[in-house]
């Protein structure tokens, strides 16, 4: 039954009703006991008999012959156990029964003594457990409150020292302004003294003293002027805007002004430059030695005659902070030694166009320890050699300013070197440089994080990887870029998102930027320079998203040179959105007319204005002249200009300072008059291609333009040599002088007088065919247009 617990309950019913266990037990120890020869025999007699008598009171043993049943009665189990079990004679005994229970007992005590054997390892474990927890957590402890004790120890007496060098510096100071005015007191003692002999000798020397040693009583002193009464701070203001061979000639006017003229801040920047067409070594050296305990900026920008010895003296000068030495042929490795030894206190310098070597460099990273800005551009031997020296040892790691324009030896290897140890670089400028690659830029700029500027001109192999890598992390102010047509709208994007405070945009022939760049510039809120010049998809839509935006009213320089699509459209929002704009520059703007050209004559701000060939006639010029600041005009190749349109100008703004009006075709000498006339104080003035001006013009011009430095009188076929002469009389500032196919200035005059120029270009060529009229002033394309409008209003 123990087999049949989980069956049906009738199944179970039905097998215990019918005592099948019982019948099967009985026949089945009955076939096993007697063994009969036909088993098959035995069971269908057996159970004829047993259907006969029934099986109710069915045994176990009812099938089994006396003879055969066992002679020990069982206690337990059935006669099927016996059958299987170890002892035939007895299925159960008491020995059995004795060696079970001691076998169970123990067992089970050894199952008892295995469990507490494990429970008391567990509880000694736990303990031992709980110890460790203990010790740790009391170390712990005992470790915080220590960390906590020394912390507050430490801040403790970092107070302590921050007290006691406070306290120091407090007795450090009082000392020192003890001191110090103890030594003002003395030296000012000393300097009244000196300036009482002074002023004595220089009474004597000036004979104002009378017998008795007494002052002269006069209140104007002989050989006083005007300029000598102001105040000492005036007069230094007046003479520092003045070169050195105005000073020279101002020391020989007077002894007043000799004093003046050797004052020491008017020699703190000297700029030789300026006079480097006569410049020797005598004269360099002897100012130098004068002036070096206090001179800090020095120009030999051009310089190209000075020799060991003038670099030898630049070395004596200690306290110098700037050099200028480009194009300074005579530039070598000895005089570079002599200047780095002798001015290690230099943070501007300027190598440019000289032939700096490896070793050049070497020595400056080894002396000029607080160099912070520095320019070798389009010096090209060294290499990258030389740029490793920059970060190495000591090195010139303070640089801000970089200036490699025209390096073209410069490989990827040189900007990692750059790179590597100038870590604080600002200020980038690398034009002019063909091979630069995206390569070079992606090194330098791997860890150079802080640049704020960057210049790329001519560089036209860089791509938009090259300027989204210039853009990531970096907060620029100003970036040029000039002559890529790689660059797309992308980068300017990216640029202007990432550079909130860009202010200086230079984007020049460009040739894929479109209006969408504009309006990704138009959301900057501090553009002040916007340089597009040259990017011909550039219309008035851009236009229009800039100067609306919130840059608007704080651009004070627009270029929009060759924008084609540019028209007058722009200009009025020009006009009316930018009140701040100083510059603009709209040469060969096609669709800008007369109309556009008007909107500007109500901007008071305009300063500088460029309209080269454009359309404008002489109503739109005289209308721009109602607005009387304006200083710089270009109108060259304004085909439509006359001398009406410019003898109207001129007398509305006399300010002006630089003109420019060459190649157009119908000016004469009533310009040049009027010119003469309204506009004194013009120091530029281009008539290149004006082929109707004599020398009567130039005779009006050096005589009442006296403040001339640029003259450009190329292409002016009926100048003669009396044209120098008047230049040479009338203007005595000149000092640039072009002259190109000029057939009737011969070239001895030229020669004569080029020795008192700076720089002065002649040829007697005649006019290129550009210049649209031939050597004997006859029109290459037939006559102009004006001269057209005026025959056919005559002929009507």
């Amino acid at each position: 039954m123990a087999s049949l617990r989980n069956a049906d309950a009738q199944l179970r019913k039905y097998i215990k009703q019918h005592s099948l266990p019982q019948i099967y037990e009985a026949l089945l120890c009955g076939l096993c006991a007697m063994c009969p020869e036909n088993p098959l025999q035995y069971l269908q007699e057996k159970i004829k008999e047993m259907l006969e008598k029934g099986h109710h009171s069915l045994l176990w043993d009812s099938y089994i012959d006396d003879s055969r049943k066992p002679k020990v009665k069982a206690v337990t189990g059935s006669y099927l156990e016996y059958l299987f079990g170890q002892d035939e004679d007895q299925l159960v005994s008491p020995e059995l029964f004795k060696k079970a229970y001691s076998f169970y007992i123990n067992k089970l005590q050894k199952l008892y003594f295995i469990a507490w054997i494990k429970y008391c390892s567990t509880r000694k474990a736990k303990r031992l457990d709980t110890q460790v927890k203990l010790q740790n957590a009391e170390a712990h402890h005992t470790k915080t409150f220590l960390r906590t004790i020394i912390r507050r120890w430490d801040k403790w007496l970092k107070f302590r020292n921050k007290q006691h060098l406070k306290a120091s510096i407090r007795i450090q100071n009082v000392f020192d302004d003890a001191f110090m005015k103890k030594i003002l007191k003395a030296w000012n003692a000393e300097a009244k003294d000196s300036k009482k002999k002074k002023e004595y000798f220089e009474r004597l020397e000036r004979g104002d003293m009378d017998e008795l040693g007494n002052g002269s009583s006069s209140v104007m002193r002989e050989g006083e002027d005007d300029i000598s009464q102001l105040p000492q701070r005036a007069i230094l203001k007046i003479f520092g805007f003045m070169d050195l061979l105005d000073l020279a000639r101002s020391s020989q006017v007077c002894r007043s002004w000799k004093i003046i003229t050797q004052n020491s801040s008017l020699w703190n920047s000297i700029d030789f430059s300026s006079v480097k067409h006569c410049i020797q070594d005598k004269f360099v050296i002897n100012i130098l030695r004068k002036c070096r305990p206090y001179v800090l900026r020095l120009n030999f920008r051009g310089c190209s005659t000075l020799h060991w010895s003038t670099f030898k003296v630049i070395g004596e000068c200690r306290n110098l902070q700037d050099l200028n030495l480009s194009e300074c042929r005579n530039l070598n490795e000895e005089a570079i030694r002599c200047i780095c030894e002798g001015c290690q206190g230099l943070l501007y310098l300027n190598l440019s166009h000289t032939d700096i070597t490896n070793t050049t460099i070497r020595l400056m990273s080894r002396y000029l320890l607080n160099l912070q800005y520095l320019s070798v551009g389009y010096s090209r031997k060294f290499t990258d050699k030389g740029l490793q020296y920059l970060g190495s040892g000591k090195g010139c790691h303070k640089i801000i300013y970089l200036d490699l324009s025209g390096c073209t030896q410069i490989s990827v290897d040189g900007f990692k070197y750059i790179a590597d140890g100038c870590a604080s670089l600002q200020h980038l400028k690398i034009n002019d440089m063909f091979t630069l690659t995206d390569n070079c830029i992606t090194t330098l700029l791997e860890k150079c994080q802080n640049i704020v500027s960057i210049s790329l001109l001519g560089s036209p192999h860089l791509s938009d990887v090259a300027f989204k890598i210039i853009a990531q992390g970096r907060k620029l102010v100003q970036i040029r870029i000039e002559g890529n047509s790689r660059i797309t709208d992308a980068s300017i994007k990216a640029i202007s998102r990432s550079s909130p405070n860009l202010s200086h945009i230079y984007v020049a022939d460009c040739q894929k930027i479109t209006d969408i760049s504009l309006k990704a510039l138009a959301s900057l809120k501090n553009i002040t320079v916007l340089n597009v010049a040259d990017c011909i998809r550039i219309s008035d839509p851009g236009v229009r998203q800039v100067v609306e935006g919130p840059s608007g009213n704080k651009i004070r320089e627009l270029n929009l040179t060759n924008c084609l699509r540019v028209s007058d459209l722009s200009l009025l929002r020009i006009a009316q959105k930018c009140h701040n704009l100083n510059f603009l520059n709209l040469s060969f703007c096609e669709n800008v007319s007369d109309s556009g050209i008007e909107l500007l004559g109500n901007m008071a701000s305009l300063i500088s204005v460029d309209i080269s060939g454009t359309s404008i006639t002489d109503q739109g010029l005289t209308a721009l002249g109602s607005q009387s600041k304006i200083k710089e005009l270009s109108i060259s190749e304004c085909l439509g200009i006359t001398d009406i349109g410019i003898q109207r100008f001129c007398h509305q703004s006399r300010d002006l300072e630089v003109l420019d009006i060459s190649h157009c075709l119908q000016v004469t000498n009533n310009t040049l008059k009027t010119i003469a006339f309204c506009c004194k104080m013009l120091t530029s003035i281009s008539i290149a291609g004006c082929f109707k001006i004599t020398d009567i013009s130039i005779q009006y011009l050096s005589g009442g333009c006296r403040y001339l430095h640029i003259i450009d009188i190329s292409g002016c076929i009926h100048l003669s040599d009396k044209a120098l002469k008047y230049f040479q009389k009338g203007c005595r500032q000149l000092r640039t002088l072009r002259m190109l196919y000029c057939r009737s200035i011969t070239k001895a005059t030229v020669q004569k007088m080029q020795s008192k120029y700076q720089n002065v270009e002649y040829s007697a060529d005649n006019p290129p065919p550009w210049f649209g009229y031939d050597r004997h002033g006859n029109l290459l394309h037939g006559i102009s247009h004006v001269e057209e409008n005026e025959e056919e209003a005559a002929d009507e």
